[in-house]
């Protein structure tokens, strides 16, 4: 009986949620044991509820009407549910943090996140998923928008820093997150906390 409770708890939060949302059992450790948990999430796949992206990765999946077939979850969804499992803090790097500022269209061909967690690997629907560790104070002491912002300017570069990024990044940001990342960034690279100065202008 107490585990039917717990089901119907779980299936209820997943189908009130957003369609092409992503979980993990550490998503309902408020509701039952993880053991308990897991069971559940794999009876909601057999009934066709959540679908099963990687091992302990669960998807509520989202259907395309014009394209008559299931959307694959967003990498990024993915790779936050995974960081959500491991209790790990994550932030793209490189051209994936470029991608998720909008300041690059072009689609990574390996979606990469520095983390403070093990270096591993996950692929799904032919995409590549890497989380590298780091003990870079850049993604500790500082606040998600704060960290994928100094990331992406060390992806793009010293040299190349010029008015259009300054202004792309700026408008990517509410003014409550500039205002943050001018404390934050205090203590990064002269150069960063620089561009970040014209960033908030």
């Amino acid at each position: 009986m107490k585990r039917e409770i717990f089901f119907d708890k779980i299936k209820n939060i997943i189908e009130t949620g957003t369609r092409g949302s992503v979980y993990v059992a550490s998503d309902f450790a408020n509701v039952a044991e993880i053991e308990t948990v897991n069971r559940i999430l794999s009876r909601l796949e057999d009934d066709g509820i959540i679908r099963r992206v990687m091992r302990g990765v669960y998807e509520y999946p989202e259907f395309n009407d014009f394209l008559h077939e299931y959307v694959t979850p967003l990498p990024d969804t993915v790779a936050h549910a995974i960081a959500r499992n491991y209790g790990w803090v994550i932030v793209p790097y490189g051209d994936t943090a470029l991608n998720m500022l909008g300041i690059s269209t072009q689609v990574p061909s390996v979606w990469i996140y520095i983390c403070d967690g093990a270096y591993r690997t996950y692929s799904f629907s032919n995409i590549l998923l890497e989380f590298k560790r780091t003990t870079n104070k850049d993604i500790s002491k500082v606040s998600y928008k704060t960290a994928l912002v100094i990331q992406a300017l060390k992806a793009i570069g010293k040299g190349n820093i010029d008015a259009n990024i300054v202004n792309k990044i700026s408008r990517q940001l509410m003014n409550d997150d500039k205002e943050t990342m001018l404390k934050e960034s205090q203590y990064a690279t002269s150069w960063i906390y620089e561009t970040i100065k014209l960033i908030n202008k």
